[in-house]
């Protein structure tokens, strides 16, 4: 796969990048033991252009459609075949890390984890949050299914970014019910996530924030990277998968809170299932790893 689709992402030529990220390293002499690279843009040709500046490169991707030069490859999403997704795209050498057992998250999930009440399966209180910007408005549609299901026993926190360029209509919705509560850039999203019974989200790497407190999930998918992993999250029995958003409506919203409220059971099995597949301790086992392969004792 010499041909990598998103290169027009970097706003330059591969080789022009290389050589400015060279530039602002400013000729130094020593080589560094890492570089971490997270870019759709980049492949194996950009990265043997580091090559010599660096010791070891680590990739982040979730792609897996373009060949990468690297000695560790992190890949944290959840495919129905992902040990096989990179055969023949990465180096004999190279260690990869897949699946959410490796996922990204910050400690305060670790911390939230180790304290989690008990769920019943009954939902009293419901997290709604696509992401800072929700760029399709997912927030709205959610919010208008909640006011169509008229249950006001039902507390729902609202989440948004200050890049949601609708924030001010997603707060002054929130204002018109009082069991809504709108929240904006918080960083408390761990304890938020453990406090609900149920979370109305985006697909990504919001999930495994989901999964490492035991919280049930619907989920949109609002880019077309996370339609499969979302898809194959469905089929385990992880998620309720409602489609992508240019698919969903109200009613469609409505009919799946139904199905949850009713289904007790299932958000018991969705909360096990979760706990399992995601610990919470991703970005400590990544941090070991790195340090092992360099034969460091701390980054």
């Amino acid at each position: 796969m010499d041909w990598n689709k998103h290169a027009n992402w970097l706003g330059v030529s591969w080789r022009q990048d290389a050589k400015e990220t060279l530039e602002c390293l400013g000729g130094e002499k020593q080589p560094f033991d890492w570089l971490i690279v997270d870019h759709y843009s980049l492949d194996k040709h950009w990265e043997r252009e580091l090559k010599s500046t660096f010791i070891n490169i680590m990739v982040i991707d979730d792609l897996a459609d373009r060949c990468h030069d690297c000695d560790l490859l992190l890949d944290q999403n959840f495919f129905s075949c992902f040990e096989k997704r990179y055969n023949d795209l990465v180096p004999d050498h190279c260690l990869k890390l897949l699946g959410p057992q490796y996922a990204l998250l910050r400690p305060d999930f670790s911390r939230v984890r180790a304290n989690l009440r008990q769920r019943t399966g009954a939902i009293n209180k419901i997290l709604v949050f696509f992401g800072g910007s929700d760029l399709t408005d997912e927030t709205t549609k959610a919010l208008e299914a909640l006011q169509f299901l008229n249950r006001p026993d039902i507390h729902v926190d609202v989440v948004v970014g200050m890049s949601n360029l609708r924030r001010d209509s997603v707060k002054a919705l929130c204002d018109s019910l009082p069991q809504l509560h709108y929240h904006c850039q918080i960083d408390n999203m761990a304890e938020l996530l453990s406090e609900a019974d149920l979370s109305l989200g985006a697909g990504g790497s919001t999930s495994w924030e989901r999964f490492a407190v035991g919280t049930p999930s619907m989920l949109i998918a609002v880019a077309h990277n996370q339609e499969q992993h979302s898809r194959d999250l469905k089929n385990k029995g992880l998620v309720m998968y409602m489609g992508r958003s240019d698919q969903i409506d109200k009613e469609l919203i409505v009919k799946q809170l139904e199905k949850a409220l009713s289904n007790p059971d299932l958000l018991l099995s969705m909360e096990k299932s979760g706990l399992e597949l995601v610990d919470g301790l991703g970005a400590q086992k990544v941090a070991e790893t790195l340090c092992s392969i360099s034969g460091t004792s701390q980054l």
